[in-house]
């Protein structure tokens, strides 16, 4: 009884924060520059009518709040295993190269083949982070790299293409303009055609990460420890490589490269989960859109004009970086 008891708690945990993302989304629908009393919302999402409410609805925050919790799960999910694999608690998506990837080739795209369409460039955004996390495979070694070799290799790889991408930006008027509002993150200017783009992707990096909760459970207890267990570095080590490419990728070239969300998420999972990754994933897949659509709903009445949710997660992410920061390092000392 008492082996199930934290499952049980941890498993009712889940549900609270199923019924939290509902409750947020709910708000993420019904608040804006025009807000709409819930009375209203429920009868509008009950029947859809010819009202202006209804079109606010349906047409704008319906798509927004599914993009932000596609793009927060896959954020938070990546974000997770990013810190399993390398056992660094201060790692996300972006130390892989996966943002900046999607960034250079978006880029390209409207510079040399001027796309200037969101769902035209989402799929050279995407096989920019693909190709990002190809190199990196390369560059870290095939065989097992050390998280220490992953780290380095994927933050040279970041630093290229972030600098390549501010290159051609500069000396390209016209994608510097349709760069703009991508490069900081937003939710309003997708699209659900873009969503539908990009789940498939999502779907199989989610399901391939859930896969790979139990190996990475495995290889926290050490290199050594987890091949005489029986498990795989290099195979894990790829495939985990694959899924937050899948998701990262996805995210990023359909909502723009979101900061934070993949690092603080986990760690907020972690202190209700514990270190087991199987636990820790399921719960990123909750709580992180939840904080993402929560960062949107700021952003809509923290100020007069409307800010872009990657400029808010940015805002709240650096202080809790730094937090995180001090206290990683508390622990080593």
């Amino acid at each position: 009884m008492s082996v199930r008891a934290p499952a049980v708690s941890r498993g009712a945990g889940l549900v609270l924060g199923v019924v939290a993302l509902g409750f947020v989304a709910l708000l993420s629908l019904a608040v804006g520059s025009r807000s709409i009393p819930l009375s209203t919302l429920l009868d509008v999402l009950a029947s859809r009518d010819g009202s202006d409410s209804a079109f606010v609805v349906w047409e704008l925050r319906i798509p927004r709040t599914l993009i932000g919790i596609a793009a927060g799960a896959a954020l938070g999910v990546a974000g997770a295993l990013m810190q399993a694999l390398t056992r660094n608690p201060l790692a996300d998506p972006g130390l892989l190269g996966v943002n900046a990837g999607a960034s250079a080739a978006a880029a390209m795209s409207i510079s040399v083949l001027g796309l200037t369409d969101l769902r035209a460039f989402v799929w050279f955004a995407f096989a920019g982070a693909a190709l990002a996390g190809t190199v990196l495979y390369v560059i870290a070694g095939r065989t097992g790299a050390s998280p220490v070799r992953l780290a380095l290799a994927g933050a040279a790889v970041s630093a290229a293409l972030t600098g390549f991408t501010q290159a051609v930006i500069l000396l390209d008027q016209n994608a510097l303009d349709q760069m703009r509002f991508w490069t900081v993150g937003a939710l309003e200017r997708a699209d659900l055609g873009t969503l539908t783009d990009v789940a498939p992707f999502l779907v199989v990096g989610l399901v391939l990460a859930l896969l790979l909760a139990r190996p990475l459970n495995v290889l926290s207890l050490g290199e050594e420890m987890g091949r005489s267990l029986g498990a795989h570095l290099g195979r894990t080590q790829l495939l985990t490589l694959i899924a937050v490419t899948l998701l990262a990728g996805a995210a990023t070239a359909a909502v723009g490269p979101l900061v934070f969300v993949g690092l603080v998420a986990p760690h907020m999972v972690r202190v209700i989960t514990g270190p087991d990754e199987r636990w820790v994933v399921a719960y990123c897949a909750v709580f992180a859109p939840a904080l993402l659509l929560l960062a949107d709903v700021l952003g809509r009445v923290m100020a007069r004009e409307e800010i872009d949710v990657g400029v808010v997660t940015a805002l709240l992410g650096g202080p809790v970086f730094l937090i995180l920061l001090r206290r990683n390092k508390a622990v080593r000392a």
